[in-house]
């Protein structure tokens, strides 16, 4: 079983024993989106810390958007539970890359990728440095910031 899924329960009977009414709530969802995403398939599966990552990735995700969402309803509220519950989930996912480092893992992949065809690749090539980038970020950056930092990498 997954270790991340076993301290996602482990905190929230925590949370729970410590009345903490948003970091419970947060908690359940999030446990929640990882046994639906178990049994998604034609067969229930156990999920890996990796594939837990991604979900719980896509749920921080979801959180931003609706708060930017409510805030630009002029729910303030709501926008301030939303963008809390992202922080509590935040604490489980990787520390984000900052700029430099994702550029420095955008050079690699992108030497990594001439070396595989014998030439510098261009634009048109940016899905195989896509792959190979988001292997080596592997969580650690939202997919639009390493997209912009490869399409910087192979149009500059």
């Amino acid at each position: 079983m997954a270790e991340l899924k076993n301290r996602l329960q482990a905190d929230l009977t925590a949370a729970m024993k410590g009345r903490e009414k948003t970091r419970v709530a947060t908690l359940r969802m999030a446990l929640a989106a990882i046994t639906t995403a178990e049994v998604a398939g034609d067969e229930a599966v156990q999920l890996t810390d990796d594939e837990v990552l991604k979900v719980l990735t896509r749920e921080v995700k979801k959180r931003k958007e609706a708060s930017t969402a409510f805030a630009g309803a002029g729910r303030a509220e709501q926008a301030q539970q939303e963008l809390d519950e992202a922080a509590v989930l935040d604490e489980y996912l990787p520390k984000q890359l900052d700029d430099a480092e994702l550029t420095a893992l955008v050079a690699t992949a992108v030497e990594e990728v001439t070396a595989q065809l014998g030439e510098t690749p261009g634009p048109r090539q940016m899905g195989q440095v896509m792959k190979a980038a988001n292997a080596k970020v592997a969580g650690r950056a939202e997919g639009g910031r390493v997209a912009a930092a490869v399409k910087a990498r192979l149009t500059g």
